[in-house]
């Protein structure tokens, strides 16, 4: 399977920048490695650190953008019927529409930095008719800082860029602490608003 994945990912990369966005767009590899292999490619000079955070950006929007339209027009029953071709679990929907229910729009942002919630969250704010703008708006923000953090530590660690997953956890850990944190705010600072 990791030779599979790394010949993907080979192939994906020798398209730079646009391989950037299709390794995203596609996630048949999860996005923390595209990136720090976009990461690797900077620090080797074949491409810009501004351009390789663009194209991240962009395939990282076109992702959830996708996900966000199965919700709108498929609703639930296509996605509990066809989900598991897209890699979606039902237990990872559950999870994601409890949340986005019970914390309103704003966790559209802060729930790009929690694992398991991260891809499933653009689901329920389709089903749910969220504006596509805010829905893209709060997506963008979100994934530009995860994109910069990857592809940074993929060029501060060079051709080690395949050992992403032991350096990132010290930063993705904080970072969902702190998106939680943010999220009970949020939750009690609208619960404040509505008494």
């Amino acid at each position: 399977m990791a030779n599979i994945v790394s010949t993907i990912l080979s192939w994906v990369m020798d398209l730079g920048y646009f391989g950037i966005m299709l390794g995203l767009m596609v996630e048949v590899i999860p996005s923390e490695i595209v990136l720090a292999y976009g990461g690797y490619l900077v620090s080797k000079g074949e491409i810009t650190i501004v351009g390789s955070v663009i194209a991240g950006t962009i395939g990282g929007v076109f992702s959830q953008l996708f996900l966000y339209w199965l919700g709108y027009y498929g609703g639930r029953p296509v996605l509990d019927k066809y989900g598991k071709y897209l890699l979606i679990k039902k237990h990872h929907l559950d999870l994601a529409e409890n949340w986005f229910n019970k914390y309103g729009v704003g966790v559209i942002f802060t729930a790009r930095f929690i694992p398991v919630v991260r891809h499933a969250i653009s689901i329920p704010a389709g089903i749910a008719k969220m504006s596509v703008w805010k829905f893209i708006i709060y997506t963008t923000l979100a994934i530009i800082p995860w994109s910069i953090l990857f592809i940074t530590l993929g060029i501060q660690l060079g051709n080690r860029w395949d050992q992403i997953g032991d350096v990132a956890s010290k930063y993705t850990t904080p970072l969902a602490i702190t998106a939680v944190v943010l999220i009970l705010l949020y939750f009690l600072f609208n619960m404040r608003k509505k008494r």
